[in-house]
């Protein structure tokens, strides 16, 4: 099982509004790096849901239930999707600022890489996130 973290604009489409469709595909990813590791998502794996913006904070968890396929609103067969589905509300939201204090994130594409729209993480690095949203094991 690999690990994400997946951005989006709430305004746009946030937590809430999967929690509400339960599953719902992931599309609108366009930048090269963000397509490459959505290649290698699998179901089974696991995605914090970051709303961008003015909030900046993971607020949910999200499983991948489906392989990569193309996107179904282009014909362009570089662009993929996956779909997910709701798995729960983080009890306490973690922020960005929160984050990019912990040490454990100093080499993170999350870090690094700010504009990145789908970000891998380290099985510590999503324990960390866990532990900091107030998750129970």
């Amino acid at each position: 099982m690999a690990c994400w973290l997946l951005k989006t604009e709430p305004n746009v489409y946030s937590y809430a509004d999967l929690e509400r469709d339960h599953k719902t595909i992931w599309d609108g990813v366009a930048n090269n790096a963000a397509l490459k590791h959505m290649r290698t998502m699998a179901p089974g794996d696991q995605a914090l849901i970051y709303h961008t913006g003015d909030e900046r904070q993971a607020v949910g968890i999200a499983e991948v239930i489906s392989a990569p396929y193309q996107d179904p609103k282009t014909d362009d067969p570089r662009l993929i999707v996956v779909d997910i589905r709701a798995t729960c509300a983080l009890p306490s939201p973690v922020k960005l600022a929160d984050i990019k204090a912990d040490p454990l994130f100093s080499d993170s594409a999350l870090v690094r890489q700010g504009r990145l729209s789908v970000v891998p993480l380290t099985d510590e690095q999503w324990q960390r996130l866990l532990v900091m949203a107030e998750v129970s094991a």
